[in-house]
């Protein structure tokens, strides 16, 4: 495999992307429309290692709670390392499609990548709608894997690719472009969508996130690809002028008042 790429997936993967450009960027637009103030609680659903958590707990300040849940134990044991020294915050291992909270009692509910790997999504909405107070609020932020595009040496690998992670890799690949209306469906007033646009112009930066040589040969184990397509594809993308895009989609979706 070329050194531009990487072998196999860093376990510090959520963390590092939370801290490049792209999550700085999308995690503060995400967390701006939280609208977070002292003395509120918040859900943080599918939290992962925990990296939403401190800046939530200084938002709502020693008067609010921050609440993390996740399904991975490691994730829950890492996060509440991170969050040992805050007194407000709780990280439980928990499945996000039953939550053990009473109705309307959380003030924010925020995912970030999270439904795109669920069971149901559907479900997840409709527990969080439960739990949050009414004139709560939820912000989603989700990425649509149809969007993904890259330039390749032929259009109809980079097609095949994008097919790949859209049927096989990702649960809820087309879960940015469904995300309004499933929130709408469940009862949520959606006051906006943001999508937000990740472009990468250098290839390694690009496998950090998209794990491109690693999910292409699982491609061709799948029969997306034939060897020598993804051959040449991942030589043109390690030598050639490289670039890719995603879109993300940050829905703000507010519980009416009683």
């Amino acid at each position: 495999m070329s050194a531009s790429f990487e072998p196999a997936p860093p376990e510090d993967y959520l963390m590092r992307l939370a801290a490049s450009d792209l999550g700085r960027g999308y995690k503060a637009l995400a967390t701006a429309e939280l609208d977070l103030h002292e003395g509120l609680d918040v859900l943080d659903l599918g939290c992962g290692p925990g990296a939403d958590l401190p800046a939530y707990a200084r938002a709502v300040g020693p008067s609010g709670t921050v609440l993390g849940l996740d399904h991975d134990a490691e994730a829950v044991t890492r996060a509440r390392a991170l969050v040992r020294d805050l007194p407000t915050v709780r990280v439980e291992e928990a499945d996000v499609h039953h939550l053990d909270l009473a109705g309307s009692s959380i003030d924010r509910a925020h995912t970030d990548r999270a439904l795109q790997h669920v069971a149901d999504p559907g479900r997840v909405l409709a527990e969080t709608f439960r739990v949050l107070r009414p004139g709560g609020r939820a912000v989603l932020a989700e990425p649509d894997w149809g969007t993904l595009v890259v330039d390749g040496p032929d259009a109809a690998t980079s097609d095949a690719y994008g097919r790949f992670v859209v049927e096989q890799v990702v649960r809820n690949g087309r879960i940015g472009r469904r995300l309004a209306g499933l929130a709408e469906r469940t009862g949520f007033m959606v006051e906006r969508v943001v999508p937000v646009t990740a472009v990468f112009r250098d290839v390694r930066a690009a496998d950090q996130v998209l794990g491109l040589a690693r999910v292409a040969r699982r491609a061709v184990e799948a029969g997306y690809l034939r060897e020598r397509a993804e051959a040449r594809w991942t030589e043109h993308l390690a030598t050639q002028p490289f670039f890719a895009s995603v879109t993300l989609f940050v829905v703000v979706a507010d519980r009416p008042p009683a």
